[in-house]
Parts: structure tokens; C-alpha cells; sequence
């Protein structure tokens, strides 16, 4: 009786432990995106109104949070650059996210309207993150 009374309350703990391991450095299963758009040139002014006018607002409707924009200051990045940092609940929810963006129809007739003079991104590279345990993000 007594090992069935241990064994009992040891489940929360190997439950604890198991869903414990599935997490980042910060104790969640939130991952970072890194992305790093480069634009045909002269194109970076369209893709700036792009996102500030639609794009993030679609992001959160998918279910990306929006953690920050950048425009490089150096030459030759500062003209055809655009690095962002956006957040999934976790790795699975970032792929449904991106999933149902491209499937938006919203995202479609804005792509298609935003590119009428012709594409607007060269290249994407993105890098998925997590943080350490001294970051300070949350």
C-alpha cells in the first residue's frame, strides 16, 4: 500500500518534470522569430508602409505578437533592410500562424495591391529563438 501511496504522488511531479523540459531558458514554450527582409531597390519604403499600415495588425490577428522593427543605420542595409522580432506561443503555433497568413485573403489582396509596381522583397531569412535565462523578456 504504501509504494501505490508514493507512486500516486508522484505523478504531478514526473508531470511537472515532463512539461518542465518542454520549455525555453525563460520556463515557456514562447519562441522568438528573428527576420531579416532585404527589398529590391528602392522597394523599402513600400514595404515600411506595408507593415505599418497592415501587416502587424494581420500578425496579431493570426496570433503573432509584435515585438519590434528595425531599419538598419549603416549604408548599404539602411536602403533596402527591414529586421522585426515577433513571438509564437511555441514552435507548433508558429507554423499554424504562418499558415493561416498566407491563406488570409486580407494578406492576399494587400500583397497583391502593395506589389502592383512590381515585388517588393528580394530575400527573407528568419531564425527562430529563445531566450536565455537572463533575458528579460517575458
Amino acid at each position: 500500500m504504501r509504494n501505490k501511496v508514493f507512486s500516486l504522488a508522484a505523478l504531478p511531479l514526473i508531470f511537472l518534470a515532463g512539461y518542465l523540459s518542454g520549455m525555453n531558458a525563460a520556463g515557456s514554450n514562447r519562441v522568438y522569430e528573428l527576420r531579416t527582409y532585404t527589398t529590391h531597390e528602392g522597394k523599402l519604403d513600400d514595404l515600411l508602409a506595408r507593415f505599418r499600415n497592415h501587416t502587424t495588425k494581420l500578425f496579431e490577428k493570426h496570433g503573432m505578437n509584435n515585438i519590434g522593427y528595425w531599419v538598419p543605420q549603416d549604408d548599404p542595409q539602411k536602403k533596402n533592410t527591414l529586421i522585426y522580432v515577433i513571438s509564437h506561443e511555441s514552435r507548433d503555433a508558429a507554423k499554424k500562424s504562418w499558415d493561416d497568413f498566407r491563406a488570409d485573403p486580407d494578406w492576399k489582396k494587400v500583397q497583391t495591391a502593395s506589389e502592383a509596381n512590381g515585388k517588393i522583397v528580394q530575400k527573407v531569412d528568419a531564425v527562430y529563438m529563445d531566450p536565455t535565462d537572463f533575458s528579460t523578456l517575458k
